[in-house]
């Protein structure tokens, strides 16, 4: 068997649309085949901070707004989370990843900015 494929999920952001992020990262990290690829997750706050680990996106769905949430965001399993910080502090860095997949609504998702940081970085990504 070859060597799982690393995908950095990324989601949540300080939009608006914080919650639909999650939700829709939710769905996508809960369709890909463990099989053929290991999952970095990275979450946004609504604060900007980033946070690495198996436990982001249990975390900012905890600190979201529930009624915008549906009910099946309480399945999401905790995990062991670290702060990255903010983009441009010291030491903050992307995590290794064979493709970044960004899962962010609205400004710095949408709009071609986040898809820019990829490009100076020189780090793949789809969309």
């Amino acid at each position: 068997m070859s060597k799982p494929i690393t995908i950095a999920v990324i989601f949540g952001g300080q939009s608006g649309e914080h919650e639909v992020s999650l939700v829709s990262a939710h769905a996508v990290m809960s369709n890909l085949d463990p099989d053929r690829y290991q999952i970095e997750a990275l979450g946004i706050g609504k604060d900007g901070r980033w946070w690495h680990g198996p436990g982001a996106l249990a975390m900012l769905m905890a600190a979201a707004d529930p009624s915008r949430l549906p009910a099946s965001a309480t399945m999401v399993a905790p995990g062991p989370v670290r702060e990255l910080g903010r983009v441009g502090e010291p030491g903050w860095l992307l995590p290794p990843a064979d493709v970044i997949f960004p899962v962010l609504h609205g400004p710095y998702g949408e709009d071609g900015t986040i898809q820019g940081l990829f490009e100076l970085a020189g780090r793949p990504y789809v969309g």
